[in-house]
């Protein structure tokens, strides 16, 4: 069962030692409004208070250590250690119209496979809690950064970890991060029960599903997940979610050369999406461009521009939203299905 997140846990351990409830106020200002994040320098609080919840947390709220970063022209990746020596990225973009958004890891590795993915490549090491999701927010946050928008399309598959609800309740708790849950986007690759715990619990987060094929036997072959919940099953989970909160779902394709960007593919993904007659306007695909890596378990091209443009030319002629999404931090390995958390250790100065 998944444990609250630290700061249920706080609330009640200065009601343990006594305090009067506005410290816990206080501490919440001191964390999120002027981004102090060691119970020793929050000065309101008494001194007998700020150690006792130092020897129960520990003194720094972050649970995990920024150890390198790299940067780009519009990414910047992220290597953090966790307490337990586990590596994970996330990627923070800048757009150019002045929006940041960041991508968030939710495991250690991922234990599903696609053939496509770096971070399959180091099978699952663990789930993170609900702290270890949060605090990447929380670490660029402290950096000064709006959080604009956060996807979880990271390391790992977001649904697949029960500490991802524990943590998304946390980021639009108005006390807390008070994310508007609008600009989260939880990514997924069919794990249907999961879906469906989304759509009750978290009705107004964005879900994107990641499909890169129409065909079950080909989508089986590149994401194994599939043989256990089809196409036909993840769209009556999707059906299900659209019928229940009128928002928008997106559709990410991975377009990979001479594998999924022929006509017939762009032909089969639209009569899937027409097939859900009145809800097709609530469909959005997001075509995405291969980033290579050196690490994924079968090598993939990315095609041309050109084939890409009209890859999208075929699905908006049959009457589809579609976007070609930029791809951020190719050149630093923080593009999707890149992140592997393969760099040697080094602090950052």
């Amino acid at each position: 069962m998944p444990r609250a997140h630290r700061y249920t846990q706080i609330q009640r351990a200065v009601r343990q030692h006594g305090a009067a409830p506005y410290r816990f106020q206080q501490i919440l200002e001191a964390v999120f409004r002027r981004g102090v994040l060691q119970f020793s320098a929050m000065q309101a609080l008494p001194g007998r208070l700020r150690q006792a919840l130092a020897q129960q947390f520990g003194d720094h709220l972050l649970s995990l250590a920024p150890a390198q970063v790299s940067r780009a022209a519009q990414a910047e990746k992220y290597l953090f250690t966790l307490n337990d020596g586990r590596r994970i990225e996330a990627v923070a973009m800048r757009y150019r119209a002045g929006w940041r958004s960041y991508c968030l890891s939710t495991q250690a590795g991922c234990g599903f496979g696609c053939r496509f993915c770096a971070t399959a490549a180091m099978r699952l090491q663990r789930n993170l809690s609900a702290d270890e999701i949060c605090d990447q927010a929380l670490y660029f946050r402290a950096l000064g950064q709006p959080l604009d928008s956060i996807s979880f399309m990271g390391m790992g598959e977001a649904l697949a970890n029960p500490n991802l609800l524990t943590a998304l309740e946390c980021l639009t708790d108005p006390a807390l991060f008070a994310l508007s849950p609008r600009r989260l986007t939880v990514s997924t690759i069919g794990l249907v029960p999961a879906m469906r715990q989304l759509t009750q619990a978290q009705p107004q987060v964005n879900l994107t599903f990641s499909l890169h094929s129409p065909f079950n036997e080909q989508r089986s072959q590149l994401i194994p997940l599939n043989r256990k919940y089809p196409i036909e099953e993840v769209f009556d989970a999707l059906d299900e979610h659209i019928a229940r909160t009128h928002r928008k779902v997106y559709i990410a394709y991975l377009l990979l050369e001479g594998v999924n960007d022929s006509r017939q593919h762009a032909a089969a993904l639209a009569a899937l999406l027409q097939a859900r007659g009145r809800q097709t306007r609530l469909f959005h695909v997001n075509l995405l461009r291969h980033n290579a890596n050196d690490f994924a378990a079968e090598r993939f091209a990315r095609p041309s521009e050109a084939h890409i443009r009209q890859f999208r030319n075929w699905l908006e002629q049959a009457g589809l939203k579609v976007t070609v999404r930029s791809s951020f931090g190719d050149e630093i390995q923080a593009a999707c299905g890149q992140l592997h958390a393969s760099v040697p250790e080094v602090r950052m100065s």
